[in-house]
């Protein structure tokens, strides 16, 4: 450990862009946590110095020539990088790192009027939502709330249910995908901070109508739901991202099994936590799942097992599954055994990124559109250090972080 502090303070001194990490984590547990957790610091620290902070070039991932893929802060995934320096902020204290994380953040801010996206909770919960849990202040509060109302006025209540694309509308009437899942965090925060219960029944009611209408039987998700705004009855199951329209797209599993068990968190419904085990069982038991716990991109890929993986479905499925371990003690083993297992594999050489900002490589965000196929993406970064500070505070029974 001394020594791992030692060559990252060195690699900062010699101005280096990254700090190797090679040594992979042979066992889960407060100590090899800490470690990689603290490698992973050093090597933030070390790329924000050199990384122009511009609102214009929003890391989000690598083209297929090794450059950077760039945003504003009007791309759903533009919290995310300043969400991770936050948490590894958080974790390790280092000042450069929260000074960074301020910078970014505050590109986010306009983002709170955006009326044309689901994704408020994507981009300001991952972002000022992580910035108040580490320095909690009145802006970032109102901020967080002025997004949650943002957010409401998409919702539907024939429908019940928040929109989520406005794109399509030749195809789609009312389209509501798995994804959207994740932003009712923001929409159950805010309840939280301002006491208004709109808030809070909104997402519930969302939650609800994914958990009817999404799933198939053996808890395997469709990725588009398209809705009748008059009637709130189904146009269309549909798929935008995965292999086909019957198919489990993976990061749509994922994105389900950490939603529904972030809604029972906040509702404690329990038809939400069945609803998380049942997929979690889906996506670790599933006969294509690999052993290393990283998924083809879709579990129903016509090319296994030469299909790429995704790294951003296993990160987020191994926070969730954290989580989830905290919900159900019953069965905390078997969850903690499949996270550990993602975290092991995440934390190898083999998925360790070396270009600056990223922490991962191997994540699909199309495929079938050809868009960002095995690169680093920022949110597989974001959802990785969840996982690990999520799994470090179950060892030291301290979670919720």
């Amino acid at each position: 450990m001394k020594n791992l502090f030692i060559l990252s303070f060195l690699a900062l001194l010699l101005g280096c862009t990254e700090v190797h990490i090679t040594k992979p984590i042979s066992e889960i547990n407060e100590e090899s946590l800490k470690e990689r957790l603290t490698q992973l610091s050093a090597r933030a620290a070390s790329m924000v110095k050199d990384f122009p902070i511009d609102s214009n070039r929003i890391p989000r991932a690598l083209e297929a020539d090794g450059s950077l893929m760039a945003s504003t802060s009007r791309d759903w995934t533009s919290g995310f990088y300043a969400g991770t320096l936050w948490s590894l902020y958080r974790f390790g204290g280092d000042e450069s790192l929260r000074q960074a994380a301020e910078k970014w953040t505050a590109f986010e801010e306009k983002e709170k009027w955006d009326t044309h996206t689901h994704d408020l909770g994507f981009k300001l919960y991952c972002s000022f939502g992580e910035a108040y849990k580490t320095k909690p202040s009145q802006h970032y509060k109102d901020v967080l709330i002025q997004a949650a109302q943002t957010l409401s006025r998409r919702y539907h209540p024939t429908v019940g249910a928040i929109r989520s694309w406005d794109f399509n509308r030749e195809i789609w009437q009312f389209p509501v995908i798995i994804d959207n899942m994740m932003n009712l965090e923001l929409l159950f925060e805010a309840a939280e901070l301002s006491g208004d219960s709109v808030f809070y029944n909104i997402a519930y009611q969302h939650a609800l109508t994914t958990l009817d209408n999404h799933f198939r039987a053996d808890y395997s998700s469709y990725h588009v739901i398209d809705y009748d705004t008059l009637s709130g009855g189904i146009r269309n199951r549909h798929t935008h991202q995965g292999a086909s329209h019957e198919s489990a797209w993976s990061r749509g599993q994922a994105w389900g099994l950490y939603g529904f068990t972030m809604a029972y968190r906040a509702t404690k419904d329990p038809r939400f936590l069945e609803q998380a085990q049942a997929i979690a069982h889906f996506f670790f038991e599933h006969p294509n799942q690999p052993e290393d716990g990283i998924p083809y991109w879709d579990f129903n890929a016509p090319n296994i097992p030469d299909a790429y993986r995704d790294a951003s479905a296993a990160a987020v499925a191994a926070s969730g599954l954290v989580e989830l371990s905290v919900h159900d003690p019953d069965n905390r083993d078997t969850y903690l055994n499949w996270a550990d297992t993602v975290l092991k594999t995440l934390s190898s050489p083999e998925y360790q990124a070396k270009t600056p900002p990223f922490l991962l490589k191997h994540s699909v965000g199309n495929f079938p559109a050809g868009a960002e196929v095995d690169v680093p993406i920022v949110y597989a970064d974001y959802y990785y250090v969840e996982a690990l500070l999520r799994r470090l505070a179950v060892e030291q029974n301290r979670f919720p972080i």
